[in-house]
């Protein structure tokens, strides 16, 4: 657990959300709470808030749990955001849809205004403990699943072989991903031969690719919850020497996973931009700060959706970083 940045600016210019400008909470300072900075993704939104805040002259912290498994670790660095009182608002990613929900039901006690992003905190748990958000900004991961499924399934046989890959089970994300991506299956009458959560590990994912193509010799085709299990399904995939027979499709548009799809490997990932994700969230707490009525807090937010696209053989060359 670690303070990770301190931005602290006094230019004045409009914010562009909802009408409200940076000048109406030049006083105010922002702490925005990351899952992590261990991923393309994840280091990519960190980036893209902090450019964002320090060409608005907003006063932000930034912050990540070390991994997205230290559920207790975010945690405390809630609790610590909580007890400095320095905050007039939190914009929060949780490592998972409960994890921080204690923390969140302190920070209502205390008047802090919480933003939810990305993960979203389960809305039945949050109703239980009396916790409310007054927003949440997201990709529609169902959408994302469907996405990556329905394009493997425009470049397969009706009835072809395919398998799934997902993350840590009961993982909301993860959950979501799998079930559109199921979904897309099954409306192009694909067989899936089986679905394995691989706990976002991309060397757990590379020995389930394995196993698959050695069990079933008629698969063609994997959707990974996320970017680096697709990597390890892909090298499971180059393993056998079968590129291009078994198609796999990844999720976050991380720099390896699209450079991998420009050199004729991978075959898609579907980018989340998590950049503008973070950028929405501390858009909207600040938006709701100057505006409750506007926002009203909820165990179950409204969600602002963020668009996702998808990238393959015929665009990733431009997208190469």
């Amino acid at each position: 657990m670690k303070k990770l940045l301190t931005l602290v600016l006094v230019a004045c210019m409009l914010l562009g959300v909802a009408s409200v400008s940076v000048a109406e909470g030049a006083d105010l300072k922002y702490a925005v709470i990351l899952k992590t900075t261990n991923s393309d993704f994840w280091r990519t939104m960190y980036d893209g808030v902090a450019a964002y805040a320090e060409a608005n002259g907003i006063k932000v912290d930034m912050y990540a749990a070390q991994s997205d498994t230290d559920y207790e670790g975010q945690l405390s660095i809630l609790e610590s955001c909580i007890n400095s009182g320095e905050y007039a608002g939190i914009a929060l990613a949780p490592c998972n849809g409960v994890n921080l929900i204690s923390g969140v039901k302190k920070a209502n006690e205390a008047g802090i205004v919480v933003w939810n992003i990305d993960e979203k905190l389960n809305p039945e748990e949050m109703a239980s403990q009396g916790a409310v958000c007054v927003g949440f900004d997201s990709s529609d991961n169902v959408q994302i699943g469907h996405m990556g499924g329905e394009y493997l399934s425009s470049l397969l046989e009706e009835g072809a072989e395919v398998a799934v890959i997902e993350g840590l089970a009961g993982n909301q994300s993860s959950e979501d991903r799998a079930a559109g991506a199921k979904a897309a299956f099954e409306e192009s009458k694909m067989a899936l031969i089986g679905a394995k959560s691989c706990d976002w590990d991309r060397q757990i994912a590379m020995d389930t690719a394995a196993t698959w193509i050695e069990q079933f010799p008629n698969l063609k085709a994997i959707y990974c919850c996320n970017d680096g299990m697709a990597m390890g399904a892909i090298q499971a995939v180059i393993n056998a020497g079968k590129v291009g027979q078994i198609y796999v499709c990844g999720t976050d548009g991380d720099g390896d996973a699209i450079a991998s799809v420009a050199e004729g490997n991978l075959t898609a990932t579907v980018a989340q931009d998590p950049a503008q994700i973070g950028i929405v969230g501390l858009q909207g707490l600040i938006a709701a700060v100057a505006d409750p009525a506007a926002y009203p807090a909820s165990a179950n937010p409204e969600k602002t959706p963020v668009a996702a696209i998808l990238v393959n053989a015929e665009n990733a060359a431009g997208m190469v970083k």
